[in-house]
């Protein structure tokens, strides 16, 4: 380790700028937020249960939010002992060097090029020559300090949150737009929103909105986080009241009159349950039981880590908390947003279950997600049965309708910001580590906004909404890699937070972490050890589940070459960039290798 007056000499410069604009409340809020229950929960995760007929929903959930327990631990450990902006970049670049390096690149690298390789159709079957070098160049590169921390990082924070923007616009418009163009009577508006000129509309609008709630800066961004928590959940409230006190007759009556006066389809209900028939779709579990586990149990868990992985989302701002380095307040934060979450998650699937119908809810899911992902041509109707709006049918106005839907925009509005501010500050701390421009660690003066680091962002993210809008080579279909990326880089960190102790174990020790132990052991390894365990089972079920290849069941593993290339892409893009910043720096008589050897400043 070097002295502190030698920093300088490493790093951009002797502190980041950034500021400490958050309390322990709004890191808990962002937790909350990125666990989205309405946003991601409703449709990409809750609504996805007729895929699986013979799962458990509500054992499903708990058992993956289990398994993210286990990785808040690890990172809620980390964070105490290196509260940085840049949360996994800045961990795995300072503790994945050397063997434990070596052991994460080669593995990556291994399957990686294993399955490019078989993507490509070099061969059938896909040769294993081909993964002996993925592992020897991954190995090579993980031996670097902070090779593999970069590669891992720079993917799951950067490139594809690129990818997030459209699915944030295609949520803002099947739950927002869309539901107040019907409810107004807008048919142009509304045939205009489900085109492909639409979507890449509402992407846009996402990025310009999203942009402009980062540039508020931390303690702006958090005034309107929770101002949107409360009006969220007093939205929430308010559904579940009404689904509380309506019976299904009630609500079959209310959704069949909505949609004969919105879009003049009589019989909405029944037509929907026939019409899921009719067409050999699932209509879901036949038993809310969570004790009765049914083999598509564990298969329903990748479909809930897409929307139940996120309560550590934050983890790359805690350099910008008040009082980060305190484990179990940080924990408290991450485990109250994971938990709170399922259990709302839990009543809702009751709820709807009473008073939807529980073969409804499947049916009309299924039908919107078999037409919206162009596995079907039709739809029973021309827009998702969101429950918030379908909940409001019970109120006969088209006043309080549209209020329900409006207000329901606010678990939006604070979720948006997560598009971006995370990513920022990954792009940040590898620009103050030099892997990056230094214009991009640069802040502005009065928000401390990293305003280059935000373009960066920001440019990509327009341009892959424009493969996703116009399905540009199947792009649309290639959803949940959104997600396998994202726990790539936290099985990254969880893996860097089991070998902490023992591979930087000054580091350990000198850490108000040390103290916490379970049977002898370091929790922050045990913890990061079976965090481990359930990412990678979890990431070995996207890539290796086959499915049926008209309507595969994740879509993004070894059954569409598109989605594998595409990973391709996006690492190999993050390989070529470090190898460049070795190279160039080098020439510059900077040390990347050094630089990674340090603790960043604050």
């Amino acid at each position: 380790m070097t002295t502190a007056t030698e920093a300088p000499t490493l790093f951009l410069r002797k502190a980041t700028g950034l500021v400490k604009g958050w309390s322990g409340f709004d890191a808990f809020a962002y937790s909350f937020m990125s666990v989205n229950l309405v946003t991601l929960g409703m449709f990409y995760s809750l609504a996805t249960f007729a895929f699986v007929p013979d799962g458990s929903p509500i054992a499903s959930i708990v058992l993956s939010a289990i398994g993210v327990t286990f990785m808040c631990i690890a990172y809620a450990g980390l964070i105490a002992v290196m509260p940085r902006a840049g949360g996994d970049y800045v961990w795995q670049s300072r503790i994945l060097d050397g063997i434990p390096g070596m052991v994460t690149g080669g593995i990556v690298g291994g399957v990686m090029l294993y399955l490019v390789a078989g993507a490509a159709g070099q061969a059938d079957p896909i040769p294993w020559g081909a993964g002996v070098v993925g592992v020897i160049v991954g190995a090579a590169i993980g031996r670097l300090n902070g090779g593999i921390g970069f590669i891992l990082a720079a993917t799951g924070w950067w490139f594809i949150l690129a990818q997030w923007a459209p699915i944030y616009g295609a949520i803002l418009n099947i739950e927002f737009f869309q539901p107040l163009a019907a409810l107004m009577g807008q048919s142009d508006a509304l045939t205009f929103l489900g085109s492909n000129d639409g979507i890449f509309f509402v992407s846009i609008v996402v990025i310009l909105l999203t942009t402009v709630l980062v540039g508020l800066g931390m303690a702006g961004y958090a005034t309107v986080q929770r101002v949107c928590l409360w009006a969220g959940l007093a939205g929430l409230a308010v559904m579940f009241v009404l689904m509380l006190i309506s019976t299904q007759d009630q609500f079959k009556t209310a959704f069949d009159n909505a949609n004969a006066s919105m879009f003049g389809v009589e019989g909405a209900y029944d037509k929907t349950i026939a019409d899921a028939t009719a067409n050999n779709f699932f209509t879901g579990p036949t038993t809310l039981n969570p004790l009765e586990f049914g083999t598509g149990t564990l298969m329903l868990i990748p479909f809930m880590l897409f929307w139940i992985l996120y309560p550590n989302w934050g983890s790359t701002l805690y350099g910008e908390v008040r009082g980060a380095s305190d484990f179990r307040k940080v924990l408290r934060g991450m485990l109250g947003g994971l938990w709170v979450t399922a259990l709302l998650a839990i009543v809702f699937i009751l709820l709807a279950a009473k008073t939807f119908g529980w073969e409804f809810y499947n049916a009309t899911n299924v039908n919107f997600l078999y037409y919206f992902y162009a596995y079907s041509d039709t739809a029973t109707l021309p827009i998702w049965s969101y429950p918030p709006l379908i909940a409001s049918y019970l109120v006969d106005s088209n006043i309080f309708q549209m209020a329900m839907v409006i207000v329901f925009g606010a678990w939006f509005l604070g979720w948006s910001g997560t598009l971006f501010l995370s990513s920022t500050r990954m792009i940040f701390a590898a620009a103050f580590d030099r892997v990056l421009p230094a214009a991009a660690a640069q802040v502005s003066g009065r928000r401390a906004v990293p305003i280059m680091a935000l373009v960066l962002i920001l440019v990509p993210s327009v341009i892959v909404s424009y493969l996703y809008a116009y399905n540009i080579e199947g792009f649309r279909a290639l959803t949940l890699d959104a997600t396998l990326v994202i726990a790539v880089t936290f099985i990254g960190t969880t893996f860097a937070a089991t070998v902490l102790p023992w591979w930087k174990k000054d580091l350990y020790q000198n850490s108000p972490l040390a103290r916490f132990q379970v049977a002898g052991l370091p929790l922050v390894s045990v913890a990061g050890a079976l965090a481990t365990i359930f990412l990678g089972w979890a990431i070995w079920m996207w890539i290796w589940e086959r499915g049926d290849p008209s309507v595969p069941l994740y879509a993004i593993g070894v059954g569409n070459s598109n989605s594998i290339l595409w990973l391709g892409v996006l690492y190999g893009t993050a390989l070529v960039i470090y190898v460049v910043a070795r190279v160039v720096r080098r020439s510059q008589g900077v040390d990347l290798g050094a630089i990674h050897a340090e603790i960043p400043s604050e």
